[in-house]
């Protein structure tokens, strides 16, 4: 079975609305770790962008496509680590210093 475009563009607003719709009911606490979690699964975009890339050979639209979805994916890969490390920092436990009693 093969989408038109109007049935993929349909698709596209559907589930867009549907994931606004779920991510507006989530409480501010657990905002941080739900966008760690989702900006980890951009590995898997990652790795599509690079077979993209590979199997593109001299089409220059699929190369540029791909390089885009690449860049693009890298950069949420690498925000979605600092916001975890940002988050998990917080958790950890102070040195405690000692009180200088002059």
């Amino acid at each position: 079975m093969e989408f038109s475009h109007t049935e993929a563009l349909w698709v596209l607003l559907l589930g867009s609305l549907l994931g606004f719709e779920l991510i507006g009911k989530v409480p501010p606490t657990l905002h941080t770790p739900l966008m760690s979690g989702a900006n980890a699964i951009s590995g898997i975009t990652m790795l599509a962008a690079l077979s993209l890339i590979i199997k593109a050979q001299d089409n220059l639209p699929l190369l540029v496509l791909g390089s885009i979805s690449l860049g693009f994916a890298l950069f949420n890969v690498i925000g979605g680590f600092l916001v975890t490390d940002r988050m998990l920092a917080m958790f950890s436990r102070k040195p405690i210093r000692k009180q200088d009693n002059r």
